[in-house]
């Protein structure tokens, strides 16, 4: 047990200095940008005067080391600024559309786990059968349409075309459960559409690699069906790398869904990273990729810790 502590701490390690190294990247990314952001926010009708003023109340006069050390102490509390255009604070700003956007993802997420999962069982047991060539060419394009493209798709055929759902995802505060349901589900179907294509390819490709183990050969050679072959004996032994392909595709549907919030005019922090940068207004920008970071970051951590607590052999150094 101290053993895989010790692992699972040098794990959050390496993940605490890749944040590091990446809020280094955004902010100076930012900081690098051509023109001025005082002058943008303000437009072309702006006096030096007041140029001066909002460079100074964005702390734009001092220097960039000094801003961003500032900046990195305050995002550790949760505190990233205020807005430069709004000037309301960042976390007020966003926080509702980031609980917008961790909804659509886990609304995907329920559907496109246990789908994808089955669907690869299913394949694995008929591979090779008309099939598993029709889930492969099915998944192929699925994986190779871009996200709007699929949203257009789903919007002709299941909003304009019959009304069943409306093109547009817009919310608000009196709806109930079913009306949410409803209203986010296109977008939802988007993304499930795009990872359970990836989940469903590698469940069947790591139960295929195990059918040819040995001990899979005896089970075979003793009568066991195979359904019970993949289920009791090849499944358990998949479940690292199935693990490590769905926390990939559960960070996908959080840091993924710009093109899907913005298709179906979403209310999420896809949407409003979108309009920040067309704002310019760079607090907002900085805190949205600091938060895409983070949870790719963090659900990469709990797929490597899942995968070391399913495979008994990574806990070892080789």
């Amino acid at each position: 047990m101290g053993d895989l502590l010790k692992l699972i701490l040098k794990r959050l390690g390496f993940g605490l200095v890749t944040l590091l190294v990446v809020s280094i990247l955004i902010f100076f990314a930012v900081e690098l940008l051509p023109g001025d952001v005082a002058e943008a926010v303000l437009g072309q009708g702006a006096t030096p005067e007041t140029v001066a003023a909002m460079r100074e109340q964005l702390g734009l006069d001092r220097p960039a080391v000094i801003r961003y050390l500032e900046w990195l102490a305050g995002a550790v509390r949760g505190d990233f600024g205020v807005s430069a255009v709004s000037g309301e604070p960042v976390i007020s700003a966003i926080g509702g559309r980031l609980i917008n956007t961790l909804f659509l993802a886990a609304y995907a997420a329920v559907i496109a786990v246990p789908v994808a999962i089955t669907l690869g069982i299913i394949v694995a047991l008929l591979r090779n059968t008309l099939f598993d060539r029709v889930a492969n060419v099915l998944t192929l394009t699925s994986i190779s349409s871009p996200e709007f493209f699929l949203g257009y798709i789903l919007i002709l055929y299941f909003s304009v075309k019959t009304g069943w759902f409306p093109a547009i995802a817009s919310l608000s505060g009196d709806m109930t459960f079913l009306e949410l349901l409803q209203r986010t589900f296109l977008p939802a179907l988007t993304l499930v559409l795009v990872v359970t294509a990836h989940m469903m390819r590698m469940t069947r490709a790591a139960i295929i690699n195990l059918l040819a183990s040995p001990y899979i050969e005896m089970a075979r050679l003793k009568g066991v069906p195979p359904w019970k072959v993949i289920v009791h004996h090849a499944l358990p032994n998949a479940w690292a790398p199935i693990i490590n392909v769905v926390a990939l595709n559960l960070a996908y549907l959080i840091t993924g869904v710009v093109l899907v919030e913005v298709v179906f005019v979403y209310p999420g922090i896809g949407q409003s990273l979108v309009d920040a940068v067309s704002k310019r207004d760079f607090p907002i920008v900085q805190a949205c990729s600091l938060i895409f970071a983070a949870t790719f970051i963090l659900l990469n951590l709990a797929a490597d810790v899942g995968a070391i607590l399913t495979n008994p052999r990574l806990r070892h150094p080789k």
